[in-house]
C-alpha cells in the first residue's frame, strides 16, 4: 500500500483496540510508537498484527536520538528493522531531536543548535537509519520553548538540506509550528508558506496547553486536548498550497472515547477530500 491511499489517521491507544479493529472509515490508518512493540512475541505484538491485518499502520519513533553526538544504537535499530519487516508500515518517522547521552535515555525530545557540524552529524545518522531499515523515513519539525543561540541554519533550510542530502522525507507537525511561533514570536503562517512541499510525507495535528505556571506566555505541545482552531486554520492553509497528504490526529494524554477522536479525524478527512477535489 502507498501513502497516496491514506487519508486521515489516528494515534492508536490500547483502550481503543476493539473499536479500531472494527472501524471501516475510508482512508483510515493508525500510528503507533514502535518502542512499545520492540519485542519478540506475546500479546502486544499479536494486537498490532491484528490491527495491521485490517488497517495500514505507521511507526512514529521517539528514541532514535538522531541529533545526538553518536550513531543510533545498533541493537535498537536491529529491533526496529525487525518490527518494520513484520508489519510493513506505510510510513516511518522520527524527531529532529536528541534524547540519549552516553548510554542513558532521557524522557524528552531535546533541542540543539543547528550548526554545520550538526547538519553533517544528523544526516549521517539518518542515512544509517535508512540503510538499516531499507526504507525511507520522515523527519519531524520540533516544538520550541526557548531561544537557542549559535544557529548557522534556519530551521526550514536545515530540514530541506537534510532531505536533499539523505533522501529522507519530512513530517510537518502543524501544532509544533503554532506552539513554536507563539513561544518564539515568529509568524506561523510564514513558516507554513515556506515549508518545502515536495518532501512532505505526512502531517501531524495535535492539541496544546498553556504552561501551568506561565499560562499563555508559554504553550506546551501536550497532546492532551483537541486540535485548536488556530491549528486547523494553519492546516487548511497548508493543504490548500501543497494538496492532500496523509494526516494524523495525535492524542497522548486525557485520551477521550474513540468516537470523539474519530469525529476529529473526520474533520481532517473532509478537508483532505476537499483539497483533493480542488487539485484535480
Amino acid at each position: 500500500m502507498t501513502t497516496s491511499t491514506l487519508s486521515a489517521g489516528l494515534g492508536l491507544k490500547p483502550p481503543h483496540f476493539e473499536a479500531a479493529l472494527s472501524c471501516v472509515e475510508p482512508g483510515l490508518w493508525f500510528e503507533v510508537h514502535p518502542e512499545n512493540y520492540l519485542v519478540a512475541g506475546g500479546p502486544r505484538l499479536a494486537w498490532l498484527d491484528a490491527i495491521r491485518s485490517r488497517h495500514p499502520v505507521s511507526l512514529h519513533g521517539v528514541s532514535l536520538s538522531l541529533a545526538a553526538d553518536a550513531a543510533p544504537d545498533a541493537a535498537h535499530l536491529e529491533r526496529l528493522a525487525a518490527l518494520a519487516d513484520r508489519i510493513a508500515p506505510v510510513l516511518i518517522s522520527e524527531h529532529l531531536a536528541w534524547s540519549a547521552w552516553r548510554g542513558s535515555y532521557l524522557p524528552d525530545l531535546l533541542p540543539f543548535p543547528r550548526t554545520h557540524a550538526a547538519l553533517s552529524r544528523i544526516a549521517g545518522n539518518i542515512a544509517r537509519t535508512q540503510d538499516a531499515l531499507a526504507r525511507r523515513i520522515a523527519i519531524e519539525n520540533p516544538s520550541h520553548y526557548l531561544r537557542i543561540e549559535r544557529h548557522d541554519w534556519d530551521e526550514i533550510d536545515f530540514l530541506h538540506e537534510l532531505s536533499r542530502r539523505t533522501g529522507c522525507g519530512l513530517l510537518l507537525d502543524v501544532n509544533n509550528v503554532y506552539v513554536s511561533a507563539r513561544n518564539l514570536e515568529f509568524s506561523a503562517e510564514a513558516y507554513i508558506d515556506a515549508f518545502p512541499c515536495d518532501a512532505v510525507m505526512e502531517i501531524h495535528l495535535a492539541g496544546h496547553s498553556p504552561d501551568p505556571r506561565l499560562g499563555q506566555a508559554l504553550l506546551v505541545d501536550s497532546h492532551d486536548a483537541p486540535v485548536a482552531p488556530a491549528v486547523w486554520a494553519l492546516y487548511e492553509r497548508l493543504i490548500a498550497r501543497m494538496g492532500p497528504r496523509p494526516t494524523l490526529i495525535e492524542r497522548d494524554d486525557q485520551v477521550p472515547p474513540f468516537a470523539e477522536l474519530l469525529a476529529e479525524r473526520g474533520r481532517a478527512h473532509a478537508l483532505l477530500r476537499d483539497a483533493e477535489m480542488t487539485c484535480a
